[in-house]
């Protein structure tokens, strides 16, 4: 079985782009929910605040692990 690194490596810059898209969307759904929060009613108003502070923490995860990636890449490129 071929351990092919180069492919591997692709697929970790893959990953961090998959990464920053779901970033993106998140944000975009958070921006989205603020909006539709001025025609909600008062118990659609605190599902939208729980969702919202989920979907913040999902993006604060999702940014500690392209942190993680891309000190992975340098470690790994400084034993080059």
């Amino acid at each position: 079985m071929k351990n092919n690194r180069h492919e591997v490596f692709n697929k970790g810059s893959e990953n961090a782009i998959s990464l920053g898209k779901m970033i993106n969307n998140t944000k975009e759904n958070i921006h989205e929910a603020e909006i539709s929060k001025e025609f909600a009613l008062p118990d659609e108003l605190e599902n939208i605040e729980e969702k919202n502070a989920r979907r913040r923490t999902a993006i604060a995860e999702l940014e500690e692990q392209i942190k993680e990636r891309k000190a992975a890449k340098a470690r790994r490129e400084s034993f080059k």
